[in-house]
């Protein structure tokens, strides 16, 4: 398979996903599961399309699927999702919503990105408790890919030869790829980037609140101590306080005078360009008026030297706030 599809000139690599409403088992009964399998499997049998990988979890249906340019992820995510949902009712005799979105779709740029994808995807069962090791988990593509199961209309080559330049070397590269099982840092990480699980925070209009996270935002709310948003917010503290020189701590959240403000209104920025949260949370967060914070971030803005701190790039931030988090806690100096 020609590998210079992930230019995205003739055709993309999606991964293609639904989450299922809470009181809804996709695979409480094998053969439900394995009339959807045939349903992602027929999906694919137009002219351009190519099932690489799948998984069916109790909760969650993932694709990984080359498409042609002219086809859309929203072509084949709406069919499918009308086809599963319509035979999901009927097995549950009930009406009502099976899914929370019609369906989710992510472009996977390059081929380690795709290998980073179907390592997530094959510990999956795994990190939900639904299987001891990958390879022995039953409603996903990895044991026929591997030759350890009958393929039954999949076509396993077709993700090994975008792994690798031949389909033997695709399974050497694969095999390295899930020799490492995601810690639950990535696997946090993962599920926050892709809208699985909500990042929360103590700190909305009406007090606890739960928003959609990814990227940069998604890996400081997996690294913080509470897994949430006031502590990636706090995680941004600790970077900033560095970066000015001062404490972090009452010092940046609390304290009175020009330091600590521009201090609040460098993290209240950050905050909103790595998408974390909206300038009125982080308001909250530090107890101060919107009003306030609003005109402290609009004139750091124009401050060169706070320019050039906004300008540095979110994922230096992410690992340079974890390192700094990773030596306070070697000091003893946090919990």
């Amino acid at each position: 398979m020609d590998r210079s599809i992930f230019g995205g000139e003739a055709a993309k690599v999606w991964h293609i996903y639904w989450q299922a409403v809470v009181g809804r088992d996709l695979v409480a009964h094998a053969w439900l599961a394995r009339q959807i399998r045939t349903r992602l499997i027929g999906a694919h049998e137009s002219q351009g399309r190519q099932l690489l990988y799948y998984v069916i979890l109790p909760r969650e249906i993932h694709l990984l699927s080359l498409l042609q340019n002219d086809d859309s992820a929203a072509a084949l995510g709406n069919g499918l999702s009308n086809m599963i949902a319509k035979r999901v009712r009927q097995v549950d005799g009930t009406s009502g919503a099976v899914f929370m979105d019609r369906y989710k779709a992510q472009w996977i740029s390059d081929v380690d990105a795709l290998c980073s994808e179907v390592r997530m995807l094959a510990w999956r069962p795994v990190s939900l408790s639904r299987s001891a090791v990958p390879s022995n988990y039953v409603f996903a593509a990895l044991r026929p890919i591997l030759g350890l199961s009958l393929s039954e209309g999949l076509h396993v080559n077709a993700l090994l030869e975008l792994l690798g330049e031949s389909a033997p070397l695709g399974r050497i590269a694969l095999r390295r790829a899930l020799a490492s099982r995601p810690t639950d840092l990535e696997t946090l990480q993962w599920e926050l980037g892709k809208g699985l699980v909500s990042a929360r925070g103590t700190a909305g209009a009406a007090g606890a609140v739960a928003r959609h996270v990814k990227g940069p935002a998604a890996a400081l709310v997996a690294a913080s101590a509470s897994k949430s948003i006031d502590g990636a917010l706090e995680l941004v503290e600790l970077w900033v306080a560095t970066r000015l020189g001062i404490e972090p701590g009452p010092l940046l959240a609390e304290g009175r005078g020009f330091l600590a403000s521009r201090g609040r209104a460098l993290v209240a920025c950050l905050a909103v360009q790595i998408g974390l949260c909206p300038a009125s949370y982080a308001a909250r967060h530090f107890k101060r008026a919107k009003a306030t914070l609003s005109e402290q971030m609009a004139a750091i803005r124009k401050r060169p030297a706070d320019k050039t701190i906004l300008a540095t790039p979110p994922d230096r931030i992410v690992r340079e706030a974890i390192a700094l988090l990773a030596h306070k806690l070697e000091a003893g100096d946090g919990t």
